[in-house]
C-alpha cells in the first residue's frame, strides 16, 4: 500500500485552497450563510467548472470526473478548513451515490450528469435526529423504524388512485440544505405492518403540497429545513419492483453512510487542524506578564496534545479514505478532535474567543453540531465495537462444557490427587504413584457425570 498523494491529489488541494482563501475567508463565510440559499452560488459554480467538485467520485461515464471516494474526502478536508457553506455534503456524498446505486438507467442518466456538473442539487430528506441510524453509522436498523414504522409520525407512502405514481405525507426536520435543493430524496414508510419497508421517492421543488421552510440552527454553515409533504406526488428511485427494491435501501444507505462517515471525518480535521493553526498563531502573538501566553509552558502542553490528537485523527481519516468499512470509528476520532480543539481555541483566544466577531466560534459550533447529527462519538465507537465483535462471548464447545456440579467436582477431584502423599514428583497433575506400604492404596473415585 503507497499511502503517499499523488500528484493530481496534491494539484487538487492546492488549488482548491487556494480558490478557497480567497473566496471563503470568515467575513465571507458570515456573508455566504446569510443568503437565502444559504451558500455562495457563484463560488459554487465556480467549484463546479474548475475542479468538478460535485462530481469527483461520479463516474465519467456520466459526466463526472472518474476519482475515488478518496479524493472526495481530500477535497473535503479543505472544505472543511474553511468551513465552506456549501450543498457539497448533501450532493456529492448522500444524493448521489444513492441515485446511482438505486436509480434506473434512465433516472442515473437524467440526474447523475447534472448532479456531477453542479446544476442540480438535492437533500436527502431524513430526520436529523435518526439520520445516523439512517446512515447506520450508530446503529443497525434493517427494518427502517427510523423512517415511520408503520407508525403516526416520519414519511408515509402510498401508490396513487391510478397506480402509476406515489403520494407522499409526512414531515421531515433539520434536512440538510433541504430548504434549497431543487431535487429531494425523501424515504418513506409504506406497507403498513404486513408489508413492512422503507422505500426511497424523488421529489421536485415544484410539486404541488411540499412546504419547506429554513430552520434557525446552531450552525448556520450546515443550513438545514423543516420539510412537510401533504399528499405529495413522487416518482420511486429504481424500478417497479418494489420488494426488491425495498429490500436493497437499507444496505445502498448503509453502504452511503460508510463512504459518507470517511468524507465527514476527513472535513471535520480539515476544521480541527485549521483551528489549531490559529489558536497557535493567537499565542505567540497574545502577551500576557510581559511575555507571549505561549511561551507558558502550561500552554505549551495542552498545544501539544491538541497537535497529538489532530494527528491521530488525520491518520484515521486517511486510512477510512482508502477503507470506507472503518469509517464509523475514524469519524468518531476526528469529531473528537474537533471538539477538544474548538473548546481550547476558545479558552485560548480568552474573552474574545466566543464573540460574533471572531471566527473561534464557527468551529465550535460546527463541532457542536456535526455531533448532534452524525454521533455522538461514544454510540459512534460502541456501533463499530458492535460490528467488530469486540464485546461478543466467544462461543463455548459442547464438548467441553460440563454441568458447574461437575466442573467443581472435577477441579476438587485434581487438586487433590495433585496434592495426594504418594503423587510422583513431576508428574502430571492427578497422576498417581503406586500405592506403598506405608500408604495404602486409595479407593478409586467414583465417575464423574459430565454433559454432552
Amino acid at each position: 500500500m503507497d499511502a503517499a498523494f499523488t500528484a493530481e491529489q496534491d494539484g487538487m488541494r492546492r488549488t482548491l485552497r487556494e480558490i478557497l482563501g480567497k473566496r471563503c475567508g470568515p467575513d465571507e463565510v458570515k456573508a455566504a450563510v446569510r443568503t437565502a440559499a444559504g451558500h455562495d452560488r457563484e463560488l459554487w459554480q465556480q467549484l463546479s467548472r474548475q475542479l468538478g467538485l460535485p462530481g469527483i467520485a461520479v463516474a465519467e461515464e456520466y459526466g463526472g470526473v472518474g476519482c475515488t471516494p478518496a479524493d472526495l474526502a481530500l477535497a473535503c478536508e479543505e472544505t472543511g478548513r474553511a468551513l465552506l457553506p456549501s450543498p457539497l455534503l448533501a450532493t456529492a456524498a448522500l444524493c448521489t451515490p444513492l441515485i446511482a446505486a438505486l436509480g434506473t438507467e434512465a433516472q442515473r442518466s437524467a440526474l447523475v450528469p447534472p448532479l456531477a456538473s453542479g446544476g442540480l442539487t438535492a437533500a436527502l430528506a431524513v430526520p436529523g435526529p435518526v439520520l445516523a441510524t439512517a446512515l447506520a453509522l450508530t446503529g443497525e436498523d434493517a427494518a427502517g423504524q427510523w423512517s415511520g414504522g408503520g407508525r403516526a409520525g416520519g414519511i408515509q407512502a402510498r401508490p396513487d388512485a391510478a397506480g402509476d405514481g406515489w403520494r407522499l405525507y409526512g414531515e421531515a426536520a433539520q434536512v440538510l440544505d433541504g430548504h434549497s435543493a431543487p431535487l429531494l430524496l425523501v424515504p418513506a414508510h409504506t406497507g403498513g405492518f404486513a408489508r413492512s419497508r422503507t422505500l426511497l421517492f424523488l421529489v421536485r421543488e415544484d410539486a404541488p403540497g411540499l412546504v419547506r421552510s429554513r430552520q434557525a440552527v446552531l450552525d448556520e454553515t450546515r443550513p438545514q429545513a423543516r420539510i412537510q409533504l401533504r399528499d405529495v406526488p413522487a416518482e420511486l428511485l429504481g424500478d417497479r419492483d418494489e420488494e426488491g427494491r425495498g429490500a436493497e435501501v437499507p444496505g445502498a444507505l448503509a453502504a452511503t453512510g460508510r463512504t459518507a462517515s470517511a468524507v465527514l471525518a476527513a472535513e471535520a480535521v480539515g476544521a480541527a487542524d485549521q483551528t489549531l493553526t490559529r489558536t497557535v498563531e493567537y499565542v505567540r502573538q497574545r502577551e500576557q506578564f510581559g511575555r507571549a501566553i505561549g511561551s507558558f509552558q502550561a500552554v505549551k502542553h495542552r498545544l501539544a496534545d491538541l497537535y497529538v490528537q489532530v494527528q491521530a485523527a488525520r491518520s484515521a481519516a486517511y486510512y477510512a479514505a482508502w477503507d470506507p468499512d472503518q469509517g464509523g470509528l475514524a469519524l468518531a476520532q476526528a469529531l473528537e478532535a474537533l471538539r477538544m480543539t474548538a473548546g481550547e481555541a476558545i479558552q485560548l483566544h480568552g474573552g474574545i474567543g466566543f464573540t460574533w466577531e471572531h471566527d473561534a466560534h464557527l468551529y465550535f459550533k460546527r463541532a457542536a453540531s456535526d455531533e448532534l447529527l452524525f454521533g455522538p462519538v461514544h454510540r459512534l465507537r460502541a456501533h463499530a465495537a458492535d460490528r467488530a465483535g469486540l464485546f461478543a462471548a466467544a462461543p463455548a464447545s459442547a464438548a467441553t462444557v460440563a454441568s458447574p456440579s461437575a466442573s467443581g467436582a472435577a477441579s476438587a477431584s485434581a487438586s487433590a490427587s495433585a496434592s495426594a502423599p504418594g503423587a510422583a514428583p513431576g508428574a502430571a497433575p492427578g497422576a498417581v504413584s503406586a500405592p506403598t506400604a506405608a500408604a495404602p492404596a486409595a479407593s478409586p473415585p467414583a465417575p464423574e457425570k459430565v454433559a454432552v
